[in-house]
């Protein structure tokens, strides 16, 4: 486990890499719904397996909660993030952290050949990035105690 690990390598690490999406004409209250059940922060948006957008607690917060929108009424398509980054699985987790760091967003479609394959969060990364820390040490910890074998 490095940052240099791929993000395939990643999604294949995940306890749990079911892909949940909602479609653009439901409403934000059944995406809601969803994400509670499976205590998630987003969702993506497709349609005939074509990734349109991706909401968030964020776009829930701000663009329907603030402006006084209903759940129960607001489509999903009114208040969605898009159009989204994404990556494919051989990015690196070191290239989608700058890359959610700088535009700010905590959830990341993972595509390839069009077609979505996953979706890395910012908490997947951050264990990965520790789980690889911790690795690291160990190693180190060995070497130095005499236990290292090359």
């Amino acid at each position: 486990m490095r940052i240099e690990d791929s993000i395939g390598v990643v999604l294949k690490g995940k306890s749990q890499n079911k892909i949940l999406s909602i479609t653009p004409g439901q409403t934000v209250f059944e995406a809601l719904e969803m994400m509670a059940h499976f205590d998630i922060g987003a969702l993506l948006v497709c349609s005939d397996d074509h990734l349109l957008g991706i909401l968030s607690e964020r776009d829930y917060a701000r663009k329907c909660a603030l402006l006084g929108h209903t759940s129960k009424e607001t489509k999903v398509e009114e208040i969605m993030t898009s159009p989204v980054l994404s990556v494919t699985p051989k990015h690196t987790v070191d290239e989608c952290l700058a890359l959610m760091t700088e535009h700010h967003f905590r959830h990341l479609p993972v595509l390839e050949r069009d077609r979505v394959v996953g979706l890395v969060s910012i908490g997947d990364l951050v264990k990965w990035v520790i789980h690889s820390q911790q690795q690291a040490i160990g190693t180190l910890e060995s070497y130095i105690t005499g236990g290292y074998q090359a």
